[in-house]
């Protein structure tokens, strides 16, 4: 019999989320979308972090959920969405040497995890994490002198690569502007110009003494204004009819012989 004993429902927690944690970093990888391989990734965090908790590190779990899959991957989608990256994007090499980069780093990563697996498996035997709690005071405790001590240099790299990946996002959302930018003089100019309404658009039942949209404006002439009613209302004949009394009560407003 083994020292730690391993109940029924770790072992189906740990197959299932370690099965889907795996799809989802197959997924990312063979997606031919950058949304789609995002949303994969997003399933990977979130077992991920269903996995630290059912392993006694509830705040690593809430810290993956809440930081990398809730604030880090919006960051990604929103970055997708106004960077607007295609499929098509990934098959020209804007930069020289990238692609041998990328195979180095990534033979370089498969070594250490393959190094780190091995030295797991084959090392000195871990205690476990409720023992690893209890000897700093506690998960956060745990974590924090491990950080600020052993891996403080780790983890500022990644603070600065973090950073490095948000202005380089800010980089690669700007655009060059062509012309300077119009004034207001100039917009001005322009809607004048431009042939349409140019003073502000009369308000829905103002004249009307109701504040319907589907109510048109009066004129000063009795008339009402077409273009007080959006364009779907008219289109389904939904416009109100005017009540005559409120077009004699314009009338005489404009003529003055209203008290």
């Amino acid at each position: 019999m083994s020292d730690v004993d391993v109940n029924t429902g770790e072992q189906v927690v740990f197959w299932v989320c370690a099965i889907l944690s795996v799809a989802g970093a197959l997924g990312m990888v063979l997606s031919r979308k950058a949304v789609h391989s995002a949303l994969w990734v997003a399933l990977t965090m979130i077992n991920l972090a269903i996995l630290y908790v059912a392993n006694s590190a509830p705040f690593l779990g809430m810290v993956q959920i809440i930081v990398y899959t809730g604030a880090v991957m919006m960051l990604f989608l929103f970055v997708l969405m106004v960077v607007g990256v295609d499929a098509s994007d990934s098959l020209i090499e804007t930069i020289k040497g990238q692609r041998l980069a990328a195979i180095l780093l990534g033979l370089g990563l498969a070594i250490l995890l393959i190094w780190t697996i091995g030295n797991g498996l084959t090392g000195t035997p871990t205690v476990g994490l409720d023992a690893a709690n209890a000897a700093d005071g506690g998960n956060v405790q745990g974590i924090a002198n491990l950080i600020f001590t052993q891996y403080l240099l780790v983890f500022e790299l990644t603070s600065a690569l973090l950073i490095t990946a948000a202005m380089g996002a800010m980089v690669l959302a700007h655009r060059e502007r062509w012309k300077p930018a119009p004034t207001q003089r100039d917009l001005s100019i322009a809607r004048v110009r431009g042939g349409d309404h140019a003073g502000n658009l009369p308000n829905p039942g103002v004249y009307a003494r109701h504040n319907a949209v589907d109510t048109p404006a009066l004129l000063p002439d009795g008339g009402t204004s077409d273009i007080s009613v959006p364009a779907p209302v008219r289109a389904r004949a939904d416009e109100r009819p005017v009540d005559r009394n409120d077009i004699d009560e314009v009338r005489e407003i404009t003529e003055g012989r209203s008290e």
